[in-house]
């Protein structure tokens, strides 16, 4: 099956059935998608297909085929948006042990993406289904928040001007 990741288009030869996580981590060689619960509930791997947030713990490569995959790797450098939030994850000291973070940075890619000025009520809906064992929720939403801001200074939009 012909999967792109990140933009590098490659074939693999894998069950249609295996987990499009070990896929990333075992083919590609990216490792910043982490195995958390391996049942979907707690975000450590969600990556975007298609653009969509979605648990690579559960999502079949097959489902993957001949579409795009963004994975942590794919953010890094890729825009504006994955850049601020980066920056504003170590501003805030977002992460303490880090395992769970590219699961929170990609859910809240994923958010600004489709909702560049979300409310505080929003964004704990958008990442409500990402745990942090650490707890550091409050840093994530004002990291989210920060990036949310700086976003609509680079971009000269107001929150009243959009929509």
């Amino acid at each position: 099956m012909i999967l792109k990741i990140n933009d590098e288009t490659r074939e693999v030869a894998v069950d249609p059935a295996t987990p499009l996580l070990w896929v990333i981590r075992e083919q590609f060689g990216l490792t910043g998608t982490k195995f958390g619960c391996g049942i979907g509930q707690c975000g450590a791997c969600t990556v975007h297909l298609e653009g969509v947030p979605v648990r690579s713990c559960l999502t079949p490569a097959a489902l993957a085929a001949d579409k795009q995959v963004r994975t942590i790797e794919g953010i890094s450098q890729a825009d504006t948006a994955g850049q601020l939030l980066q920056q504003t994850w170590i501003e805030q000291q977002v992460p303490q042990c880090g395992y769970c973070q590219s699961g929170q940075l990609m859910s809240a890619h994923a958010l600004l993406a489709s909702n560049p000025f979300p409310t505080e009520a929003e964004i704990e809906v958008a990442m409500n289904g990402n745990i942090c064992r650490c707890g550091t929720y409050p840093r994530i939403k004002r990291g989210i928040q920060q990036a949310a801001e700086r976003l609509a200074l680079s971009s000269n939009v107001k929150p009243s001007e959009n929509g």
